[in-house]
């Protein structure tokens, strides 16, 4: 087939985002009777779930301190669960463990999603959580938690079959999804700061808008289109903070324990929720007893039959570098410079080990092989959803990507012409506005 030289819509990237976009876009230019999938071209520089998607720990949740994440996350469980086989979703919830200094935040997580209509218990007490973390796991002996927050929606999705499954949603619907196709550049409208076409080291692509979906390659189609490398940001109590980095990257550290999956189940046989524990209990090490950390810590692990193990992560560490500096490729587990080490490897297990009796002794079991990515991030760590010149689309997920499978329902609903209001609260224009999203005490800083 002969390489395109022209399309009405292109989505640049065919990970969770580009692909749910091509998917809903087709299919509702079709409902309106203005187009069809034919219309859109997804390009990506490698192929389908060749970046972040591919390699994602694929958890689903809704816990999110913020009102405004917290909606957007119901939004695409909802899309998560309309398709469950297509996009290889397991449904088994997700516990979000806590010492007391998270306790105020998660008490105010639940009673807001009951307000939405997400369906979440909440169990307070030092001795009920261990009771209640005992009836799911016999083995449990976690100290100084105080409080749980068990949501019984959300859970986790094979990465790769869910972003194959969009795929041929979109494929089904028209849609034609072109591999090793890297964006080098665009080319703008005489008289105006739109985009006439996409340039390619295929060639150039002429279009008349164009959607950008590319994960932690934002920041390279950003400074493509010369928008701003920095951001001034009105601060709640006022003052601006002038020039601030509108990129950064972080680490993100996630590895496999090379255990049977069913090594995980719980007391009755069966798929555990997804659990996260979140604490300021010193963490010693499972080896020899020496101290790892006495700050606050977190990891998150889960049975998965896909990673054949026991598939987890702790908190993502700061680059220390300027963005302009850091190479983002290779990618991933091919990258010589940003894989997990044996510090993380030790730390993770030992953190299994303070959660539950059976990882004891486990990290000669630890996988040692390259895992990790990065992820870049916004000035405050959450996407922007916008549009820029005229007719570019960005979707900046700031890594909470994966999880984000409706976002792409959202985006084609607005490159029609329909705002959308859970994207409002995710406009560029909310740092010089103040409109800043709140903090909570997690370790993490995407929660």
């Amino acid at each position: 087939m002969a390489f395109p030289t022209k399309t009405k819509y292109i989505i640049i990237g065919a990970g969770i985002h580009g692909l749910s976009t091509a998917w809903h876009l087709a299919e509702k230019l079709k409902a309106k009777g203005q187009g069809s999938g034919q219309d859109i071209l997804v390009i990506d520089k490698e192929g389908i779930a060749s970046g972040a998607s591919g390699i994602a720990c694929g958890v689903v949740r809704n816990n999110y301190f913020q009102p405004a994440m917290r909606e957007l996350m119901a939004h695409s469980v909802d899309v998560w669960e309309s398709d469950q086989e297509a996009f290889n979703y397991n449904p088994v919830g997700y516990l979000q463990i806590s010492p007391e200094s998270m306790h105020e935040d998660c008490a105010n997580i639940h009673r807001q999603q009951a307000e939405i209509g997400y369906s979440s218990d909440f169990i307070e007490g030092s001795d009920k959580c261990m009771s209640y973390m005992k009836n799911i796991f016999n083995d449990w002996q976690a100290k100084g938690i105080t409080n749980i927050l068990h949501e019984k929606r959300g859970g986790y999705a094979n990465n790769t079959k869910a972003i194959y499954g969009l795929a041929q949603k979109a494929e089904d619907n028209g849609v034609r999804i072109l591999s090793g196709v890297e964006v080098r550049g665009f080319s703008f409208a005489n008289g105006s700061s739109a985009v006439t076409a996409v340039e390619t080291d295929k060639g150039n692509i002429e279009c008349d808008q164009v959607i950008v979906g590319v994960g932690p390659w934002i920041k390279t189609i950003w400074d493509m289109l010369d928008l701003p490398k920095s951001v001034d940001i009105k601060g709640r109590d006022g003052k601006v903070h002038t020039d601030i980095p509108m990129w950064r990257y972080w680490a993100l550290e996630e590895g496999v324990l090379g255990v049977e999956p069913g090594f995980l189940m719980d007391n009755n046989g069966n798929m555990p929720p997804v659990i996260h524990v979140d604490t300021d209990e010193p963490l010693y090490s499972d080896v020899d007893g020496s101290l790892i950390t006495d700050e606050m810590w977190g990891i998150y692990y889960k049975p998965d039959f896909h990673f054949n193990g026991v598939q987890g992560g702790a908190m993502p560490y700061k680059i220390d570098k300027a963005a302009d500096d850091v190479n983002i490729d290779p990618y991933g587990p091919k990258s010589p410079e940003f894989i997990v080490n044996d510090h993380f490897a030790h730390m993770w297990t030992s953190a299994l080990a303070f959660c539950q009796k059976r990882f004891e002794g486990q990290i000669v079991k630890y996988r040692n092989e390259p895992s990790g990515g990065l992820g870049c991030f916004t000035p405050d760590s959450f996407p922007v959803f916008d549009h820029f010149r005229e007719n570019v689309t960005i979707i900046a997920d700031s890594n909470h990507g994966y999880k984000m499978i409706g976002v792409g329902a959202l985006i084609a609903q607005e490159v029609l012409g329909e705002k959308s209001a859970l994207l409002e609260p995710f406009r560029f224009d909310r740092y010089a506005k103040g409109k800043l999203h709140p903090v909570s005490n997690s370790p993490f800083p995407w929660s």
